[in-house]
């Protein structure tokens, strides 16, 4: 594939950072919008250019339409579902209006393409079938989902009205190296946090509830796929395996060596039970190749997370 220029928002995230390592390192331009609100500096790989912008500024609308950008990778958003129930307008102003702004530039622009960061968990809602295809019926239950999904809605318009490819990632429950334990959205990097740090972990509820873990790395290799594939492509990104969250707490304490038990709470109030989605039209379309072993995974995460923890220490 023929180098191209791309705009990465989030690009100094969890999430964003690994898309940019990967990218630079196939050759591409790369542009990183991030307001560093939970963007790291030190997650800004050597040879990108940051952008310390707000995705809804007129000054990020402005690069993304003057730069020049064949792609904008679409990563940045309001993650925190918790907040999205709590305030739904801030959440609509930052994942929908906010994303509107810069398809907006986009179109301004000239951009061929807009692979955009949606969910595999929250757009479904309490499935009908385990694992959810991408044709499953979307339910979302938090304000959160709803803005995903109404926003690959508003792709569709931008594809079917001025030409744009799109791709929509729904991706599955990610987590990996630099994920941030000091969120909504990381309950791995909460356990491990909390597992060195020689805090109480704490299960919400009787923790049968389950989820599909997906690494990372997946995700940045499903992303790299569809850069520069036509048409408007939809795909889940994740393991079509479920995980209970006592299964999760006990791998990852095994991982780092620990015997510690986490204690319940109360479960929270309306939590969904089930999440689990189906990976094999990306893996079939696209051979990408299959998810990496979630205890590979986690032994990954948990050693990345024990030498940040013993450099501070």
């Amino acid at each position: 594939m023929p180098n191209k220029t791309l705009i990465i928002t989030g690009g100094a995230g969890f999430i964003g950072s690994h898309i940019a390592d990967a990218m630079v390192a196939d050759g591409h331009q790369v542009h990183l919008i991030d307001d560093l609100s939970s963007g790291r500096l030190d997650n800004v790989p050597s040879g990108a250019e940051l952008h310390q912008l707000d995705i809804r500024s007129p000054e990020a609308g402005e690069l993304v339409a003057q730069s020049g950008a064949d792609v904008l990778i679409h990563q940045a958003a309001q993650i925190d579902v918790r907040r999205s129930v709590e305030d739904p307008a801030f959440d609509a102003e930052v994942n929908i209006v906010g994303s509107l702004r810069l398809f907006e530039a986009a179109r301004r622009g000239g951009v061929g393409q807009i692979l955009f960061a949606s969910t595999g968990g929250a757009i479904y809602g309490e499935q009908d079938r385990f694992p959810a295809d991408e044709d499953h019926p979307t339910r979302p239950l938090s304000p959160y989902g709803a803005a995903k999904l109404a926003v690959e809605r508003y792709l569709f318009f931008y594809h079917q009205t001025y030409g744009l490819d799109v791709a929509c990632m729904r991706y599955a429950n990610v987590y990996g190296e630099r994920q941030n334990p000091h969120g909504e959205a990381g309950v791995v990097a909460i356990f491990l946090d909390r597992l060195l740090s020689g805090q109480q972990p704490r299960i919400n509820g009787d923790g049968l509830q389950t989820r599909d873990y997906v690494h990372v790395s997946d995700v940045v290799k499903a992303n790299r796929a569809v850069l520069g594939r036509p048409g408007f492509l939809t795909y889940n990104v994740g393991t079509g395996r479920e995980t209970s969250v006592v299964e999760l707490f006990s791998e990852l304490a095994a991982a780092l060596g620990h015997d510690t038990q986490a204690e319940h709470g109360p479960a929270k109030s309306g939590e969904q039970r089930r999440s689990v989605i189906d990976p094999s039209k990306l893996q079939d379309e696209l051979a990408v190749g299959s998810s990496l072993p979630l205890r590979d995974g986690f032994q990954r995460t948990a050693a990345w997370f024990r030498a940040r923890y013993d450099a501070k220490s």
